[in-house]
């Protein structure tokens, strides 16, 4: 007890040890904050599968306002498309190099793999397809909510 019947104050840990509490409470908040990923700001990774003549998985669920990085790749023999013109419209893409000259699909070579990075748009539902192959039941869609 300090002089006047006050507890005196408990020695602070090493500087050191404070700084390993505090990264490990960063972590911890960050993690509650964002369950399953580290870095709120860091895109969600959804891979997209391109066959002959489906997408694998062909229903993607997203939520509004999210980042993402759409991973497309053709694991097929024929060229494809994604072809998204309302997500596209609605989404803030981050990087529109990669769409076609129309501005609604990404073009994927067999073998080749594409990355679609935007911003979900607000709710709704979003159809896909490739624009060769749709007639054969190569669709899909988007179910933002």
């Amino acid at each position: 007890m300090r002089n006047g019947g006050e507890p005196a104050a408990a020695p602070l840990a090493p500087a050191p040890a404070r700084l390993a509490r505090r990264a490990v409470l960063t972590g911890l908040l960050a993690s509650l904050a964002s369950p399953g990923r580290a870095d709120p700001a860091a895109p969600t990774t959804i891979e997209l599968g391109m066959v002959e003549y489906r997408f694998i998985p062909d229903h993607l669920t997203l939520r509004p306002g999210a980042l993402y990085r759409l991973v497309l790749d053709n694991r097929g023999a024929e060229v494809h498309e994604f072809t998204a013109p309302a997500l596209i419209a609605a989404s803030t893409i981050e990087n529109p190099s990669i769409l076609d000259a129309s501005g609604k699909a990404v073009v994927v070579k067999p073998g080749e793999r594409r990355e679609l990075r935007f911003i979900a748009p607000a709710a709704g539902r979003y159809p896909f397809s490739c624009a060769d192959h749709d007639w054969a039941g190569m669709t899909g869609e988007v179910l933002v909510r």
